[in-house]
């Protein structure tokens, strides 16, 4: 590499030397075409424009720039080097033989800029678009008929849509013919931003897209607004079905994402909701150079919150679940991005209450992320016992085994369907909430819950169905045109996860601002469009609610609302009263109640009603 720097930094010196001589011997030809020789002065002056020139450029840095990527920037960089070559020079001739030549300097100066300007420009246009010119800007090895090209419009002329612009243009890679830009600014219309024409504003995308035959759009507008993002990518999914976005401006800034790293739309992009900051300083404080482990990491939100703790460098990470192929399929993953955190891959299941002490006595974590649970709530309906098993006993074992290792903090994955439940699934999620609860009152381990809306992606959630059945042929099958639902992504819910432990003092329920809720229907027919079909090609059948199903979700019940965030679209439900005595009766009765009657008494006791089921009470009391 250094070899290589080397012979560079001597290539543009002997370039930049043949052009200072040559610029003295043009400016003394033009003004004296008939004298074959410089005199004394002429002489002292080119010595003294070499050694000035070279001493400018190094100081000024004009040897370390990478001119394949030239801007305005360097071209002030060669006028002031040369402007301060060329004074020296008239300083040494004023003060040496009392005389300047004036004349001879500009014609000098002016040459020196063209030629050191031309060089290093004419480099860049090579590296950029070959050796062939084409006005359209395009590549020499772009064949203009291919069928398989790419006709790609830029929604955007601003900063990040000229980067991208200029990056796809000198990319080897990308088989792609770029017909310009679109932009609402008015004043950017009809001209041409690097070597590409403003065709209009979003109002002319039908006009623009039919006359140019684009068959890829790429919206590089990744500062504005998600609501206008939706508006953009909804008329541009009326036209074409092949649509991307490009990065956040933040995360091209900061090195995280190239500037060529488009993606396909994601459904996420419709929401028409920001994404929730996190308090990173507090998360890596708590986080690095410790021991941290997740249960249910081999599931969508335990492999994501795996993935998110990484970042924040802890010592060790134990990567615990029951499933060994999605235990393997994380660890595996993490491995490939050579962390100095330790993986620690551990089979068990959370209802082995032995084999959790054991774990947690072991490894001594300092943080648990409890993500291991049974979520879907019709299989939950006809499987309670399991339900219970799982969500509120594997809770309990969890919880216990960090009560009494002394653990710093324990996060509980809860969810929104643990407000006022007519389900399973959410009454043994807030039973959870309940375990958890109890245990706080008298430990030095921080307890906290976090209640997520539905996650996007998530294995078994609807997107993925919905996804599968529009592959499919459909039609996409929604319960209810009704039916409204809160969403998150899996990064965000993750994240959420962390902030709580950060935040945790022991006994809160975290909350997530989510935004209104999405009518399921609406996300349905915002897939189907994604995909590039209409809803008569891929219709939406109607197919009831199914058992224990709500119309809707919520966040706290009236009982919890504390209207005041604790964190920036973060907030803490408060802690509601309850008998704890009904749930250790479950715990330990759950194996000997009937199902009907399990079901019963399980939404009772999340919903805060005592049980009505007497032969039950009867053994409470």
């Amino acid at each position: 590499m250094f070899a290589s720097q080397r012979k560079r930094l001597i290539l543009l010196i002997l370039i930049d030397s043949i052009i200072v001589s040559f610029s003295i011997y043009m400016s003394h030809f033009f003004l004296n075409p008939y004298v074959a020789v410089f005199d004394r002065i002429m002489l002292v002056s080119a010595i003294i424009l070499l050694l000035t020139h070279h001493l400018f450029s190094a100081v000024l840095g004009m040897y370390k720039k990478k001119w394949r990527y030239a801007s305005m920037e360097e071209l002030i960089g060669i006028i002031v080097v040369v402007s301060l070559s060329i004074l020296s020079a008239a300083l040494v001739q004023f003060v040496a033989f009392s005389v300047v030549y004036e004349r001879a300097l500009a014609i000098t100066w002016m040459l020196h800029v063209l030629l050191i300007g031309g060089v290093r420009f004419a480099w860049r246009y090579y590296k950029t678009y070959g050796l062939t010119f084409n006005p359209k800007g395009k590549k020499a090895r772009l064949v203009k008929n291919n069928p398989n090209m790419k006709q790609t419009l830029i929604v955007g002329a601003g900063s990040a849509g000229r980067m991208l612009a200029r990056q796809m243009k000198g990319s080897k890679d990308i088989n792609t013919n770029i017909v310009g830009f679109i932009d609402d600014d008015f004043t950017m219309h009809h001209l041409s931003i690097s070597g590409l024409p403003v065709l209009g504003s979003s109002k002319h995308l039908k006009e623009v897209v039919n006359k140019h035959k684009v068959n890829h759009i790429v919206i590089a507008m990744p500062s504005i607004k998600q609501s206008r993002i939706k508006e953009i990518i909804k008329d541009a999914k009326s036209v074409v079905s092949n649509i991307q976005t490009l990065p956040m401006i933040e995360d091209i800034a900061l090195g995280n994402v190239s500037v060529n790293q488009i993606r396909d739309v994601q459904i996420e992009d419709l929401l028409g909701r920001e994404p929730v900051d996190l308090d990173i300083n507090s998360i890596q404080s708590e986080i690095k150079g410790r021991t941290v482990m997740v249960t249910g990491a081999g599931g969508s939100i335990g492999s994501e919150i795996c993935r998110q703790l990484v970042k924040f460098g802890p010592k060790q990470l134990i990567l615990l679940g029951h499933g060994e192929n999605s235990i393997y399929t994380i660890h595996m993953e993490l491995k490939q991005l050579d962390l100095d955190t330790e993986l620690v891959t551990v089979i068990a299941d959370v209802q082995d209450l032995e084999r959790i002490f054991q774990v947690v006595q072991d490894y001594a974590p300092s943080y648990i992320y409890h993500a291991a649970a049974h979520k879907h709530v019709p299989l939950m309906e006809v499987n309670p016992k399991e339900a219970v098993k799982n969500n509120v006993i594997g809770t309990k074992n969890v919880a216990e085994a960090a009560h009494y290792a002394g653990v710093k903090a324990f996060v509980l994955v809860s969810t929104d369907k643990a407000v006022n439940p007519p389900n399973v699934m959410g009454a043994t999620k807030r039973i959870a909430e309940m375990v958890v609860q109890n245990i706080s009152k008298k430990s030095h381990t921080k307890f906290v819950a976090v209640r997520f809306g539905n996650v996007l992606g998530s294995r078994g959630s609807v997107i993925p169905l919905f996804k599968k059945q529009i592959a499919a042929g459909g039609p996409v099958t929604v319960t209810h045109p009704d039916m409204t639902r809160y969403f998150m992504t899996i990064p965000e819910a993750s994240r959420l996860v962390l902030q709580a432990g950060a935040l945790a003092r022991g006994g809160e329920v975290f909350v997530l601002d989510m935004g209104e809720p999405v009518r399921i229907v609406d996300l349905a027919k915002n897939l189907i469009h994604l995909s590039g079909f209409t809803e008569e090609q891929i219709p939406i059948q109607f197919n009831g609610i199914r058992p224990g199903e709500k119309m809707y979700e919520e966040l706290l019940s009236d009982k919890e609302v504390n209207k005041k965030p604790v964190f920036p679209k973060i907030f803490i439900g408060k802690t509601v009263e309850f008998e704890y005595q009904l749930v250790q009766y479950l715990v330990d009765h759950h194996l000997e109640i009937k199902v009907d009657d399990l079901k019963e008494y399980a939404i009772d006791l999340a919903n805060n009603r005592l049980p009505n089921n007497a032969p039950i009470l009867e053994h409470v009391n």
